[in-house]
């Protein structure tokens, strides 16, 4: 496969899989707001990785009996390891090489005069007539908790208004009417940054949403990466081809060419909104934050574009996998540039990558002090990365979890191995999302390596689909044919004590295809933003007098 021409858009990389018996065409009528998600969830919870697929639907609806223009692709960008390795066009050995190699020799994108997604504009007068972003069929990706149709595969492209360096994240978006969209970027985040120094000029922040590009942009705009590498160049390397850009009608940024669909708007620094619940990845449904919004003012598009939705919640997942085919390999290079060539392999287990909690270390010590060197080298990749790392021999399987706690029984003892690093921030757990809640008896800090795990606090739903909605899908997966399923537990999402009527109402109503009558209550909720006032301070005084309502 490396030696193939690289892949010149989305539709071609779906030749790819359909060819290699990876594709699911979907001809049937299927409701995105009750149907789509639950039913490739089944298989997350019921096949195999090496048997899962990509499902593409072609004749979709939504709960009010509308039928779109276009279709939708779920676990097309990682719904498998195979899948993810025909994007990147190598085999499963191969992966960890073409990162690096692309990490060392990214290929800057190179701008084109006109593109495929130029192929349908909306602007000016036009752009309300058009529907906006109820023009595409964006699912409910986790009905029964989730409060209307995020965009998950969105990459967002904004740029430092002090440096003009470009950034492209993969964020959630909450759509809240046909020209509003929630930007939920977490801070630290370069977007969030953006905004920040957008906001201390008085100006708002320019961004355009690429959605169904090549692969190996979708790739490298999930991943966490070093801040001053340009994602596009960094997808250059991985396709060893320049991503060819065009200039946006509306603001003063460049998106890839042969995407699907653009959306390019302004987030506003004057205000916050409320936001939320989704399903995420770390296994419980985030409930409400405030943030910003994006503010529509333009859509480019290809003619029956192709939504891609990623499919996230409770691992594996499209987005585990999707970060696991990168991530350990990144922080890998990491501890290899910061001087550790005693680092081997660094594996962190796919059902937990997205929070980014386990890492093991596989290495060839030079002393007794190297691994705990290592260790804390590990903790200053980021801040949501390692709350149980684990350094082994290099004759221990980095990769079976009963090996490394064969090491840890048999090779530690605890009184002297084992450090408490204190002061650590929250990731991305259900710990920082109720700590503040009267229900709680966890403290306000965090730390790494051992941690009692036991539920200590009310907690969200369990981020999947309610029962209903899954029990849906089974019957639908069985109408369609598919391979016998062998069901994990949990299959479904279940209530664990934290779950507001409030938010019970607005997941039914989303379900039920009036989301944007939870978009109009939810503009009831803003609040300006004063002087001297950050995004990450709003939300902690937000929290503060929002904690028992908002969760």
């Amino acid at each position: 496969m490396a030696n193939q021409r690289p892949y010149e858009d989305l539709r071609e990389f779906l030749a790819v899989l359909e060819d290699a018996g990876k594709l699911i065409r979907i001809k049937r009528e299927v409701n995105k707001d009750t149907e789509l998600q639950p039913l490739v969830r089944l298989q997350f919870r019921g096949l195999r990785d090496e048997d899962r697929k990509a499902f593409l639907f072609e004749n979709v609806t939504d709960s009010k009996g509308r039928h779109y223009d276009g279709s939708v692709l779920v676990g097309g960008l990682s719904g498998s390891t195979d899948i993810y390795c025909l994007g990147l066009q190598c085999s499963a050995d191969e992966v960890p090489d073409r990162w690096v190699e692309a990490m060392e020799n990214p290929i800057p994108p190179e701008l084109v005069s006109h593109g495929p997604v130029m192929e349908v504009i909306h602007k000016g007068d036009e752009l309300a007539a058009s529907n906006g972003f109820a023009r595409f069929p964006i699912p409910i990706s986790t009905p029964g908790f989730d409060n209307g149709p995020y965009i998950t595969a969105g990459h967002w492209i904004t740029k430092d208004p002090e440096t003009g360096a470009r950034n492209v994240g993969n964020y959630r978006g909450l759509v809240k009417s046909p020209l509003r969209c929630g930007a939920n970027s977490g801070t630290p985040q370069d977007l969030s940054r953006h905004w920040e120094r957008c906001r201390e000029r008085g100006i708002p922040l320019e961004v355009a949403i690429a959605v169904g590009t090549v692969p190996a942009a979708s790739y490298t705009a999930t991943q966490k990466v070093p801040p001053d590498m340009d994602e596009l160049a960094l997808a250059g390397g991985l396709a060893r081809t320049p991503v060819q850009l065009v200039k946006c009608q509306t603001v003063d940024l460049e998106v890839p060419a042969t995407a699907e669909v653009v959306f390019e708007g302004i987030i506003p620094t004057n205000y916050l909104e409320e936001e939320g619940p989704f399903a995420e990845s770390m296994g419980y449904v985030d409930p409400r934050t405030i943030g910003p919004v994006m503010e529509l003012t333009c859509v480019m598009h290809r003619k029956d574009p192709i939504w891609v939705s990623i499919i996230s919640q409770v691992t594996p997942s499209e987005s585990s996998k999707i970060k696991a085919m990168g991530m350990s390999t990144l922080v890998h290079r990491y501890l290899n540039r910061k001087g550790f060539a005693s680092v081997k392999e660094v594996y962190m287990m796919e059902e937990l990558v997205n929070l980014r909690p386990y890492v093991a270390v596989r290495m060839k010590k030079e002393n007794d002090e190297e691994p705990r060197r290592v260790m804390d080298a590990v903790l200053q990749y980021g801040d949501r990365v390692g709350k149980l790392i684990v350094a082994v021999d290099e004759d221990i399987n980095v990769n079976d979890p009963v090996a490394v706690t064969w090491a840890i029984t048999h090779r530690c003892q605890p009184h002297r191995d084992v450090t408490i690093v204190p002061d650590r921030p929250f990731g991305a757990t259900p710990i920082g999302m109720v700590v503040s809640h009267p229900s709680s008896r966890y403290d306000s800090t965090d730390s790494a390596l051992l941690i009692d795990a036991t539920r200590k606090a009310d907690l969200p739903p369990l981020s999947l689909p309610k029962k209903p909605y899954m029990e849906r899908a089974i019957e639908l997966w069985k109408e369609l044919g598919l391979p016998e399923l062998q069901l994990k537990e949990p299959w479904h999402g279940y209530l664990m004590g934290l779950w507001p009527d409030e938010l019970d109402e607005e997941a039914r109503l989303a379900a039920e295809g009036d989301y944007e009558k939870v978009g109009e209550k939810l503009k009831g909720t803003r609040v300006n933003v004063g002087e001297g006032q950050t995004l990450k301070s709003m939300r902690l005084e937000w929290g503060k007098t929002h904690s028992g309502r908002s969760v």
